[in-house]
């Protein structure tokens, strides 16, 4: 993905020998590979800004979404409780039924 852009590699950079002049390295292939290095590393530095906004972006995405299902655990347990605790109709019918017998004395 990045390979694109960027020019060199570490091992480009260490094993570049520079011919030498009779003053020294010749500064114009020098400074031509400096300005190489220099741009992988700014392209390296934007690289890096990017994947940290990324980064940040999908943290907060990723909190939203567990407060989302740690909230709907919850209503689906307050729910669940509410159900639970609520007789149905047909146990409401057997304690009436069962009452009625205890007070009106038919015991069959």
């Amino acid at each position: 993905m990045y390979s694109d852009k960027i020019y060199l590699t570490p091992q480009e950079i260490l094993d570049k020998e520079f011919k030498i002049d009779a003053r020294g390295y010749r500064p114009q292939e020098v400074d031509k590979y400096l300005d190489m290095v220099i741009r992988d590393y700014t392209e390296f530095i934007n690289i890096i800004k990017r994947n940290e906004h990324e980064i940040k972006n999908l943290t907060e995405d990723n909190a939203k979404l567990k407060a989302e299902i740690r909230s709907l655990r919850e209503q689906l347990t307050a729910s669940e409780t509410t159900s639970n605790s609520s007789p149905s109709n047909v146990d409401l019918l057997r304690r009436i039924s069962q009452l009625e017998k205890v007070v009106f004395g038919k015991y069959e």
